[in-house]
């Protein structure tokens, strides 16, 4: 059992599903240290639209306890879409650290979007901090039909590789049983 609930990661509900707002711009906030949550939880208040993605993490802490957590796949960074007077009113939360603009805003919303699906999918999955490149790849049945990534090796294991290309960074799950198409 978690120490606390899975705070809300994405708000609203239907960001990825409803068409792109018409207003404003996706940009980075790039938090103070171990900010993330407290700046997603004001921007909810505040009615703002945000996605900062949430991974189950579980630590065996000394006496060989374990400890269950909700931790950001993406230490420092949460995603929002907001108009210039929005970005301003999430400057004031003075959670913030800076803001980095997003130069392909549709590339960044597809890679959202599937590591989202990916998260979702409830399975175990692994923050990938540096991405190399390998076998581009297209999931071809279940419930992550469609979504495309990179095939890795990483200690003997096969893994799906999602990234976000602004971050260079991504999540990975493990490809045994995931029927896969080369692209």
């Amino acid at each position: 059992m978690p120490i606390l609930p899975k705070q809300r990661d994405t708000y609203p509900d239907d960001l990825f599903d409803a068409p792109s707002f018409s207003d404003g711009h996706w940009i980075a906030f790039y938090t103070l240290s171990r900010r993330e949550k407290d700046l997603m939880r004001r921007l909810e208040a505040a009615g703002i639209p945000f996605y900062g993605p949430l991974i189950h993490r579980r630590l065996r802490a000394a006496g060989g306890r374990t400890r269950s957590s909700f931790v950001p796949l993406f230490p420092g960074y949460v995603f929002s879409r907001v108009d210039d007077e929005q970005r301003r009113a999430v400057l004031a939360t003075n959670t913030v650290a800076r803001w980095i603009p997003i130069a392909d805003e549709r590339m960044l919303e597809h890679d959202l979007r599937s590591i989202k699906r990916l998260i979702d999918s409830d399975r175990p999955l692994t923050p990938e901090a540096r991405l190399e490149p390998g076998q581009a790849v297209r999931v071809c049945s279940g419930p992550l039909r469609g979504l495309e990534g990179t095939v890795v090796r990483r200690r003997g294991e096969e893994r799906l590789v999602v990234a976000v290309q602004f971050l260079n960074q991504g999540a990975s799950i493990e490809v045994e049983d995931v029927d896969l198409e080369r692209l």
